[in-house]
């Protein structure tokens, strides 16, 4: 008896009770749903009202049960989206350290990839012009740094710094075409293909080195993007057309980059430019001591083009 009275109550409460905006729940459109929401309840007995009741009486613990698995949902994705944006591959890289075990700050190159320049490679080897295509190159080069000289000046860590835009071009470009034929002829490239890799990589790393200690002008960024159109564009077909003599171009030109930088130590020693200390990713990459000056950068890049110079003007007789 008490249980149906109960349930009548409840049929009354659902069929007579409002909503929040004031509309009849019964109403035309709202009926069948309150009378079968009804028949179920009395249906279930008192296992039906206990779930009615259950249903209503929610503690607000439980209510923020919801919200706290959407926080952790958040947090997981938000986790997941860091470790993507941590590497190019969406891997988070494994922890490197330097040989002391402070961590490795570098993504652009590895410990292993660091090294000593051999500072005591003569910088003053020349390659005398032989043959007419030896003395078109020599001329070439001789042509392009008049500019150079026109707009740089003594102004050495801008001209560094745009050049070295440049001089990463040749490696990238015959590394690329030597990779090319050598999956087009099913043959070896007798390593030359690393080695260009190399040098254009190396040359890279001159202009990070640079860019530390010169923050380049919106101009001077512009300039950047024409000039190293037109060479990439304009050495590309030269070394189709002619790879011997697109060396002994970069070999000439090798031998024009150390001029400058001797240059750029003679300004240093006599004070023109401040004698800064040397920015930590030079520091890592050619191993120098923790104390170094900018003096010694120029120093080991100086070697590094002399490198260059010897391996271009060899390419270029085989």
């Amino acid at each position: 008896m008490k249980l149906t009275a109960l349930n009548s109550t409840v049929r009354r409460a659902l069929l007579n009770g409002r909503n929040q905006n004031g509309n009849r729940l019964g109403s035309a459109a709202l009926m069948p749903y309150a009378a079968a929401e009804t028949r179920l309840l009395c249906a279930g007995g008192a296992n039906g009202w206990f779930f009615y009741w259950k249903r209503t009486m929610v503690s607000p613990a439980e209510a923020k049960l919801p919200e706290k698995e959407k926080e952790k949902e958040k947090e997981k994705a938000k986790a997941e989206k860091s470790v993507v944006e941590s590497s190019y591959w969406g891997i988070s890289r494994p922890k490197v350290v330097r040989e002391d075990g402070t961590e490795w700050p570098w993504n652009c190159f590895m410990p292993w990839e660091s090294y000593r320049s051999n500072v005591s490679i003569d910088l003053t080897k020349h390659h005398v012009p032989k043959n007419v295509l030896d003395k078109v190159a020599y001329r070439t080069v001789k042509l392009l740094r008049i500019p150079t000289d026109l707009f740089f000046k003594r102004r050495y860590g801008c001209r560094a710094m745009m050049l070295e835009t440049v001089a990463a071009v040749p490696g990238m470009v015959g590394g690329m075409l030597l990779h090319l034929r050598s999956l087009r002829k099913f043959q070896q490239s007798g390593g030359w293909i690393k080695a260009l890799l190399e040098e254009a990589e190396n040359e890279r790393m001159h202009l990070m080195t640079m860019v530390e200690l010169v923050k380049p002008k919106w101009y001077e960024r512009l300039l950047v993007l024409a000039v190293q159109g037109v060479f990439f564009n304009a050495f590309f077909v030269l070394y189709i057309l002619s790879p011997k003599v697109a060396h002994r171009i970069v070999g000439y030109l090798e031998e024009e980059a150390i001029h400058s930088y001797t240059e750029y130590l003679k300004d240093l020693e006599s004070g023109a430019i401040e004698n800064v200390p040397a920015p930590a990713i030079a520091i890592d990459y050619w191993r120098l001591p923790k104390d170094a000056r900018l003096k010694d950068v120029i120093t080991v890049i100086r070697a590094d083009e002399a490198h260059h110079r010897d391996v271009n003007h060899f390419a270029s007789k085989s």
